[in-house]
């Protein structure tokens, strides 16, 4: 059986392994944002999101609506 996860469940599951990642690899951002897009199944919007979060603020997670 398949559990349907929201978008934005997956949006906030990649920033939190992108800050831990970031931390514990010392990987570039945009390495870490093409590895967050192909395992949490992130689409083009949300990678734009991504970017814009990261350039906006320091990496917590953001609320889902």
């Amino acid at each position: 059986m398949t559990t349907v996860v929201p978008p934005c469940e997956l949006t906030r599951k990649a920033i939190k392994w992108i800050s831990e990642q970031r931390t514990e690899t010392g990987k570039p951002f945009a390495a870490l944002l093409e590895e967050a897009a192909m395992r949490f199944n992130l689409s083009p919007k949300d990678m734009e999101f991504m970017e814009r979060f990261y350039a906006e603020n320091s990496g917590t997670a953001p609320e889902c609506d």
